[in-house]
Formats: structure tokens, sequence, C-alpha cells
């Protein structure tokens, strides 16, 4: 089992969150115990939320055994980069 998860340099960056709306917003990130907990005072109801979600992210979310984490997203929604049918 990992050994947990860390911010490197500083607070956490490259969250992203959106409501509804699918609106993503920068969002404020913080490790408690052994989650990332996101927020942002724009969204009352979070449905989804993006991590490294760019073409150069700014990222520092690592695990303690020295690995970073890889970019995700909770949601499907489709890809505004997709083509159109």
């Amino acid at each position: 089992m990992g050994k947990g998860i860390e911010a490197r340099d500083g607070e956490l960056k490259g969250f992203a969150i959106c409501g509804d709306d699918k609106k993503f917003v920068w969002a404020k990130a913080e490790i408690v115990r052994k989650t990332v907990v996101v927020s942002n005072p724009e969204v009352s109801k979070p449905v989804a939320v993006r991590y490294g979600w760019a073409d150069c992210p700014v990222v520092n979310l690592w695990n303690k055994d020295g690995l970073p984490a890889s970019p995700f997203r909770t949601d499907d929604f489709p890809l505004t980069t997709m083509a159109k049918k």
C-alpha cells in the first residue's frame, strides 16, 4: 500500500471544477488525510473535477513514493476538440 499523497512546492495546483453548467473554473485544492478536497466559491454544487487538464499543465500532486499524479477528469462530457457530427 502507498504512503499517501503530497503537494510539492507549495499549495496544490492544476485543479478545476464545474457545476451543472459545465463551465470549469480553477479550484482551491487541499489534501485532507488521503483525499484531495477541491472547492471554488463560484461552484456551489460541483459535478466534475479535472486535474492537469491542459496542453502544458502546471501541477504538483505526487505520491509519497515519488511518483507524480497523471492528469485525469471525473466527467465524461464531450471534449471541445472533438469533431462535430
